[in-house]
Protein backbone atom coordinates (compact mmCIF):
# COMPACT_ATOMS: atom_id res chain seq x y z
CA UNK A 1 0.00 0.00 0.00
CA UNK A 2 1.35 3.39 -0.93
CA UNK A 3 -0.08 6.88 -0.59
CA UNK A 4 0.10 8.56 -3.99
CA UNK A 5 -1.14 12.01 -4.80
CA UNK A 6 -4.88 11.84 -5.44
CA UNK A 7 -4.62 13.19 -8.98
CA UNK A 8 -2.59 10.12 -9.91
CA UNK A 9 -4.81 7.61 -8.14
CA UNK A 10 -8.23 8.70 -9.37
CA UNK A 11 -9.54 8.96 -12.95
CA UNK A 12 -10.51 12.32 -14.38
CA UNK A 13 -14.12 13.47 -14.54
CA UNK A 14 -14.37 12.40 -18.17
CA UNK A 15 -14.20 8.74 -17.05
CA UNK A 16 -16.93 6.52 -15.67
CA UNK A 17 -15.80 4.05 -13.00
CA UNK A 18 -17.29 0.58 -12.57
CA UNK A 19 -16.50 -1.49 -9.49
CA UNK A 20 -16.66 -5.19 -8.70
CA UNK A 21 -16.03 -6.58 -5.20
CA UNK A 22 -14.06 -9.81 -4.94
CA UNK A 23 -14.85 -10.47 -1.28
CA UNK A 24 -18.12 -10.58 0.66
CA UNK A 25 -16.90 -7.99 3.17
CA UNK A 26 -16.19 -5.53 0.35
CA UNK A 27 -19.59 -6.26 -1.19
CA UNK A 28 -21.26 -5.39 2.11
CA UNK A 29 -19.23 -2.19 2.49
CA UNK A 30 -20.14 -1.02 -1.02
CA UNK A 31 -23.83 -1.60 -0.41
CA UNK A 32 -23.72 0.34 2.86
CA UNK A 33 -21.88 3.20 1.15
CA UNK A 34 -24.48 3.29 -1.64
CA UNK A 35 -27.43 3.36 0.75
CA UNK A 36 -25.75 5.88 3.07
CA UNK A 37 -25.02 8.31 0.23
CA UNK A 38 -28.55 7.92 -1.10
CA UNK A 39 -30.05 8.49 2.33
CA UNK A 40 -27.98 11.62 3.01
CA UNK A 41 -28.82 13.05 -0.41
CA UNK A 42 -32.57 12.60 -0.08
CA UNK A 43 -32.68 13.76 3.55
CA UNK A 44 -31.74 17.27 2.38
CA UNK A 45 -34.61 17.48 -0.10
CA UNK A 46 -37.96 19.08 0.73
CA UNK A 47 -40.16 16.77 -1.36
CA UNK A 48 -42.05 14.01 0.54
CA UNK A 49 -40.86 11.57 -2.14
CA UNK A 50 -37.27 12.31 -1.12
CA UNK A 51 -38.07 11.72 2.54
CA UNK A 52 -39.55 8.37 1.54
CA UNK A 53 -36.31 7.49 -0.25
CA UNK A 54 -34.21 8.59 2.74
CA UNK A 55 -36.18 6.39 5.15
CA UNK A 56 -36.10 3.47 2.71
CA UNK A 57 -32.30 3.75 2.43
CA UNK A 58 -31.94 3.94 6.20
CA UNK A 59 -34.02 0.77 6.58
CA UNK A 60 -31.82 -0.88 3.95
CA UNK A 61 -28.70 -0.13 6.01
CA UNK A 62 -30.38 -1.57 9.09
CA UNK A 63 -31.27 -4.75 7.19
CA UNK A 64 -27.65 -5.25 6.13
CA UNK A 65 -26.34 -4.66 9.66
CA UNK A 66 -28.61 -7.33 11.15
CA UNK A 67 -27.12 -10.07 8.93
CA UNK A 68 -23.67 -10.24 10.48
CA UNK A 69 -21.07 -8.53 12.62
CA UNK A 70 -20.44 -5.64 10.24
CA UNK A 71 -19.37 -3.44 13.14
CA UNK A 72 -16.66 -5.97 14.03
CA UNK A 73 -15.53 -6.14 10.41
CA UNK A 74 -15.22 -2.34 10.21
CA UNK A 75 -13.20 -2.22 13.44
CA UNK A 76 -10.83 -4.92 12.12
CA UNK A 77 -10.32 -3.04 8.86
CA UNK A 78 -9.74 0.27 10.64
CA UNK A 79 -7.09 -1.41 12.79
CA UNK A 80 -5.46 -3.07 9.75
CA UNK A 81 -5.18 0.23 7.87
CA UNK A 82 -3.82 1.93 10.99
CA UNK A 83 -1.06 -0.68 11.28
CA UNK A 84 -0.19 -0.35 7.58
CA UNK A 85 -0.07 3.45 7.67
CA UNK A 86 2.04 3.48 10.84
CA UNK A 87 4.78 1.69 8.92
CA UNK A 88 5.26 4.77 6.76
CA UNK A 89 6.09 7.12 9.63
CA UNK A 90 9.78 6.20 9.52
CA UNK A 91 10.08 6.29 5.73
CA UNK A 92 11.45 9.22 3.77
CA UNK A 93 9.46 10.95 1.05
CA UNK A 94 6.15 10.56 2.87
CA UNK A 95 3.92 13.58 3.51
CA UNK A 96 4.01 13.49 7.30
CA UNK A 97 1.16 15.95 7.73
CA UNK A 98 -1.15 14.01 5.46
CA UNK A 99 -0.17 10.72 7.06
CA UNK A 100 -0.85 12.04 10.56
CA UNK A 101 -4.23 13.40 9.47
CA UNK A 102 -5.18 9.96 8.14
CA UNK A 103 -4.07 8.23 11.33
CA UNK A 104 -5.94 10.74 13.50
CA UNK A 105 -9.12 10.23 11.49
CA UNK A 106 -8.84 6.44 11.71
CA UNK A 107 -8.29 6.66 15.45
CA UNK A 108 -11.32 8.91 15.88
CA UNK A 109 -13.55 6.57 13.85
CA UNK A 110 -12.30 3.56 15.82
CA UNK A 111 -13.00 5.33 19.13
CA UNK A 112 -16.51 6.26 18.02
CA UNK A 113 -17.30 2.68 17.05
CA UNK A 114 -15.76 1.28 20.23
CA UNK A 115 -17.87 3.76 22.18
CA UNK A 116 -21.02 2.16 20.85
CA UNK A 117 -22.44 -0.95 22.43
CA UNK A 118 -22.87 -4.05 20.27
CA UNK A 119 -26.64 -3.49 20.53
CA UNK A 120 -26.36 -0.08 18.87
CA UNK A 121 -29.29 -0.95 16.57
CA UNK A 122 -31.62 -1.65 19.47
CA UNK A 123 -33.16 1.82 19.63
CA UNK A 124 -33.94 1.86 15.92
CA UNK A 125 -35.37 -1.66 16.00
CA UNK A 126 -37.63 -0.67 18.89
CA UNK A 127 -39.10 2.29 16.98
CA UNK A 128 -42.76 1.49 16.27
CA UNK A 129 -42.78 4.09 13.50
CA UNK A 130 -39.81 2.61 11.61
CA UNK A 131 -40.97 -0.95 12.26
CA UNK A 132 -44.35 -0.20 10.68
CA UNK A 133 -42.71 1.33 7.60
CA UNK A 134 -40.31 -1.62 7.33
CA UNK A 135 -43.12 -4.16 7.64
CA UNK A 136 -45.30 -2.50 4.99
CA UNK A 137 -42.34 -1.92 2.66
CA UNK A 138 -42.22 -5.65 1.97
CA UNK A 139 -45.55 -5.26 0.14
CA UNK A 140 -45.56 -3.54 -3.28
CA UNK A 141 -47.11 -0.14 -2.64
CA UNK A 142 -47.55 -1.08 1.00
CA UNK A 143 -46.51 2.32 2.37
CA UNK A 144 -49.10 4.36 0.49
CA UNK A 145 -51.45 6.73 2.31
CA UNK A 146 -54.30 4.36 3.20
CA UNK A 147 -51.87 1.74 4.58
CA UNK A 148 -49.76 4.09 6.70
CA UNK A 149 -51.62 7.36 7.38
CA UNK A 150 -49.15 8.27 10.14
CA UNK A 151 -46.24 7.90 7.70
CA UNK A 152 -48.09 10.08 5.20
CA UNK A 153 -48.66 12.68 7.93
CA UNK A 154 -44.96 12.67 8.82
CA UNK A 155 -43.95 12.99 5.15
CA UNK A 156 -45.91 16.24 4.91
CA UNK A 157 -44.53 17.84 8.05
CA UNK A 158 -42.07 20.74 7.69
CA UNK A 159 -38.68 19.76 6.30
CA UNK A 160 -36.94 20.85 9.50
CA UNK A 161 -39.11 18.46 11.54
CA UNK A 162 -38.39 15.59 9.16
CA UNK A 163 -34.67 16.34 9.14
CA UNK A 164 -34.60 16.43 12.94
CA UNK A 165 -36.15 12.95 13.08
CA UNK A 166 -33.83 11.67 10.37
CA UNK A 167 -30.75 12.99 12.17
CA UNK A 168 -31.95 11.30 15.34
CA UNK A 169 -32.20 7.97 13.51
CA UNK A 170 -29.00 8.18 11.47
CA UNK A 171 -26.97 9.20 14.54
CA UNK A 172 -26.88 5.55 15.63
CA UNK A 173 -25.62 4.44 12.22
CA UNK A 174 -23.29 7.32 11.40
CA UNK A 175 -20.10 6.06 13.13
CA UNK A 176 -20.27 2.77 11.27
CA UNK A 177 -21.25 4.33 7.95
CA UNK A 178 -18.52 6.95 8.23
CA UNK A 179 -16.05 4.18 9.03
CA UNK A 180 -17.10 2.27 5.90
CA UNK A 181 -16.79 5.43 3.80
CA UNK A 182 -13.27 6.08 5.12
CA UNK A 183 -12.17 2.49 4.48
CA UNK A 184 -13.43 2.57 0.91
CA UNK A 185 -11.77 5.95 0.32
CA UNK A 186 -8.44 4.57 1.57
CA UNK A 187 -8.76 1.49 -0.64
CA UNK A 188 -9.47 3.55 -3.74
CA UNK A 189 -6.89 6.25 -3.06
CA UNK A 190 -4.04 3.86 -2.29
CA UNK A 191 -3.83 2.44 -5.82
CA UNK A 192 -2.63 4.09 -9.03
CA UNK A 193 -4.08 3.19 -12.41
CA UNK A 194 -2.65 0.63 -14.79
CA UNK A 195 -3.30 1.41 -18.44
CA UNK A 196 -4.81 -1.75 -19.91
CA UNK A 197 -6.34 -2.99 -23.16
CA UNK A 198 -9.15 -5.48 -23.65
CA UNK A 199 -8.43 -7.33 -26.89
CA UNK A 200 -11.65 -7.77 -28.86
CA UNK A 201 -13.48 -6.54 -25.79
CA UNK A 202 -12.08 -9.19 -23.42
CA UNK A 203 -9.59 -8.88 -20.55
CA UNK A 204 -8.59 -11.54 -18.04
CA UNK A 205 -6.07 -11.48 -15.23
CA UNK A 206 -5.00 -13.97 -12.60
CA UNK A 207 -4.23 -12.76 -9.09
CA UNK A 208 -1.28 -13.98 -7.08
CA UNK A 209 -1.97 -16.54 -4.39
CA UNK A 210 -2.69 -14.75 -1.14
CA UNK A 211 -3.42 -11.48 -2.95
CA UNK A 212 -5.06 -8.79 -0.83
CA UNK A 213 -7.08 -7.42 -3.78
CA UNK A 214 -10.71 -7.03 -2.73
CA UNK A 215 -12.00 -4.58 -5.33
CA UNK A 216 -11.61 -4.28 -9.10
CA UNK A 217 -12.22 -0.83 -10.56
CA UNK A 218 -12.47 -0.21 -14.29
CA UNK A 219 -12.47 3.37 -15.63
CA UNK A 220 -13.85 3.95 -19.13
CA UNK A 221 -14.04 7.28 -21.03
CA UNK A 222 -17.56 8.72 -20.87
CA UNK A 223 -17.44 9.17 -24.64
CA UNK A 224 -17.07 5.42 -25.20
CA UNK A 225 -20.23 3.57 -26.20
CA UNK A 226 -19.21 0.53 -24.15
CA UNK A 227 -19.40 -0.54 -20.53
CA UNK A 228 -17.62 -3.34 -18.63
CA UNK A 229 -19.19 -6.48 -17.25
CA UNK A 230 -16.85 -7.64 -14.48
CA UNK A 231 -16.83 -11.04 -12.81
CA UNK A 232 -14.30 -12.89 -10.74
CA UNK A 233 -13.00 -14.16 -7.43
CA UNK A 234 -9.87 -13.69 -5.36
CA UNK A 235 -8.02 -15.97 -7.80
CA UNK A 236 -8.82 -14.28 -11.12
CA UNK A 237 -11.21 -11.85 -12.77
CA UNK A 238 -12.61 -11.15 -16.22
CA UNK A 239 -13.73 -7.90 -17.84
CA UNK A 240 -15.97 -8.02 -20.92
CA UNK A 241 -16.82 -4.80 -22.71
CA UNK A 242 -20.35 -4.62 -24.09
CA UNK A 243 -21.63 -2.22 -26.70
CA UNK A 244 -24.66 -0.20 -25.71
CA UNK A 245 -27.47 -0.05 -28.26
CA UNK A 246 -30.72 1.01 -26.62
CA UNK A 247 -33.15 -0.17 -23.96
CA UNK A 248 -34.95 -2.45 -26.45
CA UNK A 249 -31.88 -4.53 -27.34
CA UNK A 250 -29.46 -6.58 -25.27
CA UNK A 251 -25.87 -5.28 -25.23
CA UNK A 252 -23.38 -7.40 -27.15
CA UNK A 253 -19.66 -7.86 -26.62
CA UNK A 254 -17.61 -5.51 -28.77
CA UNK A 255 -15.10 -6.88 -31.24
CA UNK A 256 -12.88 -3.81 -30.90
CA UNK A 257 -9.85 -3.35 -28.66
CA UNK A 258 -10.81 -1.18 -25.69
CA UNK A 259 -8.29 0.90 -23.72
CA UNK A 260 -9.20 1.46 -20.08
CA UNK A 261 -7.75 2.19 -16.64
CA UNK A 262 -7.52 -0.67 -14.17
CA UNK A 263 -7.30 -0.34 -10.37
CA UNK A 264 -6.76 -3.38 -8.17
CA UNK A 265 -7.57 -2.28 -4.62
Amino acid sequence: MHIPASQHSQPADDYLVYEQPLAERMRTFLRIEFLYQQSLYHSEMDAPWSSRAAVDSLLGIMAILTRGDVRGDVLKELERHTVELNRYQAKSGVDGGRLQALLTNLSSLRDQLNGQQSRFLHRLKESDFLSAVKHRSAIPGGTCEFDLPDFNHWLHRDLQDRRKDYENWIADLRPLCDGVAELLWLSRESISAAESTAKAGMFQQALEKGSSVQLVRVAVPRSANVFPEISGSQQRFTVRFLEWQDTDHRPTQTSEDIDFLLYLC
